[in-house]
């Protein structure tokens, strides 16, 4: 059957994942016989995209197609708590021509380190952190998913908890969430994807639309019930009808505004940082602190104005150091020149690699950071070519990757490493 693009694209979300890749097969098969139009591919790169394996509104092969769409030269894949949907990523950038990474990004415990106690870049909890695993070398799949099975079974435990503090909030029958119902087909958990906060507030978006319908009725209910503070900007997103973006923008307030009066606290779905950090040496991956910094006006409309790491930034960059980090990930687009400054001098006092991405997690997101095309953050570019050919050069031999004493012993110079390992990256890509 000779399928239209329309059809095509809506079968690269399909729940097989075998569908997902032919239909991605045909797609460029399209593009290659000229039937649609081939997009020109720059120099943009994007190490840190979300897939339906944790919370998107793409799939894994989806997130490769938007990602070639966009001009990307690499795309990377950073689900929360999950690697289970690497192998399609990986499949699907073969299939598109384009070059990928995989990782993970997962929540960890620095209760037992000097910054116990204080709000790190966690909006929600003090002690625990964000932290990302990047270049996993594809034979650590299976390891990295073994890994991860018990805390999100934790995690579930307490997604449980925190739906019927909601159900408690809401009090009305119509709204009532239910777990298994309602939340759990949001995700790709019987696939071995994670279910988060976004997953249960997404629910309780599509159930208020079915209840109340897009509008002011909506809107009051929001203001007037549940007390929500919904600014101009997000006011006129969901007077909107015809907003495409609509259920995502009741998100991201509900997230914004709504998660401090049911939220709570994770424990033991939290490993310790130390543990981490071994495992990511273990496997051959690359493991950075993900760098949040204070926030004023939320970019993505899912954060409140909140203070971070920025007022301790020196003495965590000295904890970081001290636990044997290797990286930092940031997001340009997030933060301001002078935050961005200052973190990128600290990574650079203290031989940190650079790494960047934009945390696609909903429909009205750009693939793309414009921000990124400074000529300052060249840096991120080459790093991000360096992360493809760590990738590879660890998927043969788990011994050469970037950061191993062998590689360290050869290339003593981070600069120069990146250097060596941006040019394996480029010309294994090329082949």
């Amino acid at each position: 059957m000779n399928k239209d693009k329309s059809q095509l694209l809506e079968e690269l979300n399909h729940e097989e994942k075998d569908a997902r890749l032919e239909s991605l097969n045909q797609l460029m098969a399209k593009i290659n016989d000229g039937e649609l139009p081939r997009p020109k591919t720059g120099n943009d790169v994007n190490n840190h995209i979300h897939t339906s394996y944790s919370f998107s509104p793409y799939s894994p092969t989806r997130a490769v197609w938007m990602a070639y769409q966009s001009g990307l030269a690499t795309a990377g894949i950073m689900d929360h708590d999950s690697i289970s949907g690497a192998e399609e990523f990986i499949e699907a950038g073969k299939i598109a021509g384009i070059a990928t990474t995989i990782g993970v990004e997962c929540r960890v415990d620095f209760s037992k380190t000097p910054l116990a106690g204080r709000r790190i870049n966690n909006p929600d909890q003090d002690s625990i952190a964000y932290m990302t695993l990047h270049g996993l070398p594809h034979t650590q799949i299976e390891t990295i998913k073994e890994y991860f099975k018990p805390y999100q079974e934790y995690r579930n435990q307490r997604n449980r908890k925190m739906v019927e503090r909601i159900n408690e909030l809401t009090r009305q029958a119509e709204l009532s969430l239910d777990f298994d119902k309602h939340v759990v087909p949001l995700s790709q958990w019987e696939e071995g994807g994670s279910i988060t906060e976004r997953h249960i507030l997404y629910a309780l978006s599509l159930r208020l639309i079915e209840l109340f319908r897009k509008g002011e009725a909506l809107l009051s209910y929001l203001n007037e019930k549940l007390g929500l503070n919904i600014n101009d900007k997000i006011h006129g997103l969901l007077s909107n009808l015809d907003n495409p973006h609509y259920e995502y923008d009741l998100l991201g307030l509900l997230k914004g505004e709504m998660v401090a009066s049911f939220y709570i606290d994770a424990t033991d779905e939290c490993p310790d940082v130390k543990d981490v950090i071994a495992l990511s040496k273990e496997v051959g991956a690359i493991c950075g602190y993900a760098y949040l910094g204070d926030v004023g006006n939320s970019v993505t409309g899912d954060k409140k104005a909140q203070k971070f790491e920025d007022d301790y930034l020196d003495e965590l960059f000295d904890v970081l150091k001290r636990l044997k980090f290797q990286a930092v990930t940031y997001m340009p687009s997030r933060n301001t020149p002078a935050q961005l400054d200052r973190l990128r001098a600290l990574c650079e006092e203290h031989g940190l690699f650079q790494i960047s991405g934009e945390d696609i997690n909903s429909s009205r997101q750009s693939f793309v950071c414009t921000a990124m095309r400074e000529e300052k953050f060249k840096n991120l570019f080459d790093s991000t070519w360096a992360l493809v050919g760590h990738e590879l050069v660890s998927t043969e031999d788990v011994s050469k990757g970037l950061f191993t004493e062998e590689t360290i012993e050869l290339y003593p110079d981070l600069k120069e490493r990146i250097q060596v390992y941006k040019e394996i990256g480029l010309n294994k890509s090329s082949r």
